[in-house]
């Protein structure tokens, strides 16, 4: 039986590490953390996961998908709050369709115990990968308690170890290994929106709600427990920013001021401000993402991207759904498998990672753009009616399986076409017609 190491314990080293088991392979994990499962979550340091059916996929193929659905929360749309507490609501996709809110943590320790239950999985935990030797193929992990050093010699090796990867930092000293990281002048910060006292949601527990606000932006995403997690998106630096507000005076100036109908709703804002942690964003490229027969790099370790298309975990998944499609004709060369999965998912990882930074300018700025709304009108009676002909962009990227690049490039080419149609003139009073249904057709 062969020997394989996951070097990362989180999302995608966890259901990686199913998908193996299944597979009959001996599966050794080594994480740096404790186990998560026996200590407690630490406070706003989670990003609540938007799940679609990228991720839903892997999770099928795991055979893990009707546990987590247990305690996913269906988001039919947007609920955009203005300055002046006007909601207004935006729907995903078509009638029905839905992205599902997710603990981190939770679903992370679901798919720990999942994986547990194979006898072929050993979970090593307070194991810090210290080095990787390329030509012995061995890892070197150190205690993080004892400082005892344990080597261990697989046949192959997971890099699934995040955007900070330990793996992807032994690739990257090899020759000609390309790579970039790229921080975001803004960071965030969780905030909470708690239930109310009988366990209900004080707002629509259906919807992710976006306080769209120009340069920054506050987005809320529902909990099992009747609570919300806020994420603030906000500049390091300037005038908004986390430097400038100092005091809890600038706190609940700067709220009250920015997303007033919020306040109300958080009791422990100006605790949670000054407690929970203020993080960066930062998207991670790299290639090859394999090394001979030996290493593949997966998830945030070979395409770390930022949260504002919600297809981290999503796109993560992929890469294990992806890799378990392209192994069900395994013939024991895992040179080509690795080099082929890897070629496969690098341009799809580029574009996502492209593609959210794209819609961190549409979520904060552009949803409360009247011109915008109207071209997702536009967009949305096209699909409807001819959707062999057009699908927009968030629909191919969150409700279906087109590769990342496909969708990208496509999307640039709808956009195009878009641009033309709302330089028609009247086109607010005309979208609805059939000279401009004729029009777009004509451009397709």
């Amino acid at each position: 039986m062969e020997k394989i190491a996951i070097v990362g314990a989180g999302l995608v080293g966890s259901l990686q590490a199913i998908l193996l088991a299944k597979k009959g392979y001996h599966v050794e994990v080594f994480e740096r953390r404790p186990d998560m499962r026996n200590v407690k979550l630490i406070a706003g340091r989670s990003i609540n996961l938007a799940l679609s059916d990228r991720g839903w996929k892997a999770l099928k193929m795991a055979g893990v998908d009707n546990k987590i659905k247990e305690t996913a929360i269906p988001m039919y749309g947007r609920m955009m709050h203005a300055e002046d507490g006007t909601l207004t609501p935006q729907a995903y996709g078509k009638e029905g369709q839905a992205i599902y809110s997710v603990s981190r943590g939770g679903l992370n320790q679901t798919l720990m115990n999942l994986a547990d239950k194979y006898d072929n999985v050993n979970f090593n935990f307070n194991k810090a990968c210290k080095n990787v030797d390329l030509e012995n193929n061995e890892l070197t992990f150190s205690d993080v308690e004892t400082n005892e050093k344990t080597i261990f010699a697989p046949d192959r090796i997971f890099g699934t170890d995040g955007a900070f990867s330990a793996i992807r930092a032994r690739l990257q000293k090899t020759s000609r290994f390309n790579y970039s990281q790229t921080y975001l002048k803004h960071g965030y910060k969780e905030l909470c929106i708690p239930a109310n006292p009988d366990g209900t949601h004080q707002i629509d527990k259906n919807s992710l709600h976006i306080w769209p606000r120009g340069e920054y932006m506050m987005i809320a995403l529902p909990n099992i427990d009747g609570s919300f997690t806020c994420t603030l998106f906000f500049p390091f630096e300037g005038a908004n920013s986390f430097e400038s507000i100092k005091t809890e005076q600038d706190v609940l100036r700067f709220f009250n001021e920015r997303f007033a109908d919020a306040v109300p709703l958080m009791p422990d804002l100006v605790t949670e401000y000054f407690e929970n942690p203020t993080s960066p964003l930062v998207t991670v490229k790299c290639e090859p993402w394999n090394y001979s027969d030996k290493i593949i790099l997966m998830g945030d370790a070979s395409h770390a991207i930022v949260p504002f298309y919600g297809q981290g975990m999503n796109s993560g998944f992929e890469d294990c759904s992806v890799f378990e499609e392209m192994s069900a004709n395994f013939d024991g060369n895992w040179a080509k498998l690795f080099e082929d999965f890897a070629n496969e998912r690098k341009p799809n990882g580029d574009a996502i990672a492209d593609l959210a930074i794209q819609n961190f300018i549409e979520m904060r700025d552009k949803v409360a753009d009247e011109s915008f709304l109207l071209r997702k009108k536009i967009e949305k009676k096209l699909f409807t009616k001819y959707p062999d002909k057009w699908m927009p962009l968030y629909s191919q990227v969150t409700f279906s399986h087109i590769p990342y690049a496909t969708a990208n490039a496509q999307g640039k080419k709808q956009e195009k076409i878009m641009d033309v149609i709302m330089a028609e003139p009247e086109i607010e009073n005309n979208w609805d017609s059939n000279e401009i249904e004729q029009r777009i057709l004509s451009l397709i």
